[in-house]
């Protein structure tokens, strides 16, 4: 048989010949192969981070990455935006019955790629199948666990203050618009490839040589924008963008013109934003600058003080207008 059936989900025999035969063969390390109900972990020094998240993605398979990839670079992004070392990652797989084996398979393979990168152990996991037409094929659950080591300071958005500079790592909107033309078949000439990717050395390159780092967001579903109204409602402080500054790839600004779309409300996939002191922001362009993930990083805004928490954008013309939160789901089931 290729492809699952709902004895793959049963507990029974075709449950465990998925398991032996996929995911130990891919996965495999010491704590996973310890084949208990629950792994046991070595003890961890420092504080503790932990992120879950679910990946529903459509397609299945992009240009830069697909839903396994996805899974695991944006688990180890959620650990690595809080300071924290990746380390561990839980994954519970729904699987529609009649899903082809060789297509979990390669998704599986993207997953152990990816873990491998970001030096991080697959250590637990689930199976469920449901009947068909019940599902998409494949959905994806994770759980990641990290430590913040060496007694750093946990990172906190009350130590943002005026005159803090915001820097961004590179293009902005490239997955979304990537996912956007894939599913709907545009026909561009231009392929848009997908962001996607783990963040982990760059946070880590950052954080070892600047001390004034206030807060490290990936800016995914709802984009930069979002992301920064977050912040600034949060702080209680205002943040100005120059629009001038902000890198946007000629082709994404392009399709996000011809499909009504603003690209700083596009998602991201392995992008970095940061605020950090103003006396060091200069130095961390540098240090990103030095990382192919930072190799177009930019400083594309300042912390200003206004208590009204709202995120500006001084456009290229010199006028300035507010960047609200955006209300609705501009591109569903992006990651």
């Amino acid at each position: 048989m290729n492809m699952i059936t709902l004895s793959h989900g049963s507990g029974g025999k075709k449950t465990q010949e998925l398991i032996k035969n996929m995911f130990y063969k891919y996965f495999q390390n010491d704590i996973l192969l310890q084949q208990n109900d629950a792994s046991i972990l070595h003890k961890l020094n420092g504080n503790i981070a932990v992120t879950t998240d679910s990946f529903v993605i459509s397609p299945l398979f992009f240009y830069g990455g697909d839903i396994g990839k996805l899974s695991i670079c944006g688990t180890v992004n959620d650990l690595a935006v809080s300071g924290a070392k990746p380390l561990y990652i839980t994954v519970g797989f729904i699987l529609e019955e009649g899903l082809k084996i060789d297509i979990l398979e390669k998704i599986v393979m993207s997953m152990a790629e990816a873990a491998r990168k970001a030096n991080a152990y697959i250590i637990a996991g689930d199976t469920k199948v449901v009947e068909r037409g019940k599902g998409d094929k494949i959905y994806i659950n994770t759980t990641g666990i990290g430590v913040i080591e060496d007694n750093r300071e946990v990172l906190g958005i009350q130590q943002i203050k005026q005159g803090d500079k915001v820097i961004i790592s590179g293009t902005l909107g490239d997955h979304g618009m990537c996912i956007m033309s894939e599913r709907e078949e545009l026909g561009f000439e231009v392929s848009i490839k997908s962001d996607c990717a783990s963040l982990n050395e760059l946070t880590k390159d950052i954080l070892s040589e600047s001390k004034n780092v206030k807060v490290m967001r990936d800016p995914t579903r709802g984009g930069l924008a979002t992301t920064l109204n977050e912040i600034a409602e949060q702080r209680g402080m205002s943040i100005m963008l120059y629009e001038k500054e902000i890198p946007i790839k000629e082709e994404v600004s392009g399709m996000c013109e011809i499909l009504g779309f603003d690209p700083l409300y596009v998602a991201n996939e392995g992008k970095l934003v940061l605020i950090v002191s103003s006396e060091d922001a200069e130095k961390v362009l540098k240090i990103m600058k030095k990382n192919l993930l930072g190799e177009d990083a930019k400083i594309i805004g300042e912390v200003i003080n206004d208590n009204k928490g709202k995120v500006y954008l001084r456009t290229e013309i010199g006028g300035t207008r507010i960047l609200n939160m955006y209300e609705e789901e501009m591109l569903p089931r992006i990651c």
